[in-house]
C-alpha cells in the first residue's frame, strides 16, 4: 500500500465559471487557473500521483504548457488514472476537503463523489468529500479563493 497527499489553491477571478470535480457550481466568481482550476480534482491529482512516488501534478501537466489551457481536470485525473493503471497499482479510497468560506458545496458533494467514481473507475463510497469554512481567516476566510486537501491510499494488484 502507499499513501500520498495532494493539496491546491486557487484565486476567484471574475467572468470565470467555478467548477469542481467537473460540476460547475453557481457562484459570482469562478477560480483562476491555467487549466478550468478545478482545485479539488488537482488536489486529489497530486494525491494520487504522490502515492506512486512520481512527482506533482506540475511536473505531468505543466502550467506553461498549452495543451492544458482552459482543459477540464477531469481530463488530467482521467491521466492520472491511467498512470495509475500502468504502474499496476489500484485506487483503495480517496478523503478530500474542500476550504472555501464561499459558496457553500454542502449540496454538491454527493454528485462530486459520483463524477469522480466515474472518471477513477472506483466506487463513490471509495471516495469522501467534506466542505469546511476557515472561520473567517486568511485568504480563504476573506472570499480571495478555494483550497483543498487530499490523500490517497493506493494498493498493488
Amino acid at each position: 500500500m502507499r499513501i500520498g497527499i495532494g493539496n491546491d489553491v486557487h484565486p476567484f477571478e471574475e467572468g470565470r465559471r467555478l467548477v469542481i470535480a467537473g460540476i460547475e457550481i453557481p457562484y459570482e466568481r469562478g477560480l483562476g487557473g491555467h487549466s478550468d482550476a478545478d482545485v479539488l480534482s488537482h488536489a486529489i491529482c497530486d494525491a494520487l500521483i504522490g502515492a506512486l512516488g512520481e512527482g506533482d501534478i506540475g511536473e505531468h501537466f505543466p502550467d506553461t504548457d498549452d495543451e492544458y489551457e482552459n482543459i477540464s481536470s477531469l481530463v488530467l485525473l482521467k491521466k492520472v488514472k491511467e498512470l495509475i493503471d500502468n504502474n499496476g497499482f489500484f485506487i483503495e479510497n480517496i478523503d478530500a476537503t474542500i476550504i472555501a468560506e464561499e459558496p457553500n458545496f454542502s449540496d454538491y458533494k454527493d454528485r462530486m463523489e459520483q463524477n469522480l467514481s466515474e472518471v477513477l473507475e472506483i466506487e463513490p463510497h471509495q471516495i469522501n468529500i467534506k466542505a469546511k469554512t476557515n472561520e473567517k481567516m486568511g485568504f480563504i476566510g476573506r472570499k480571495e479563493g478555494v483550497a483543498a486537501i487530499a490523500v490517497a491510499l493506493i494498493n498493488t494488484f
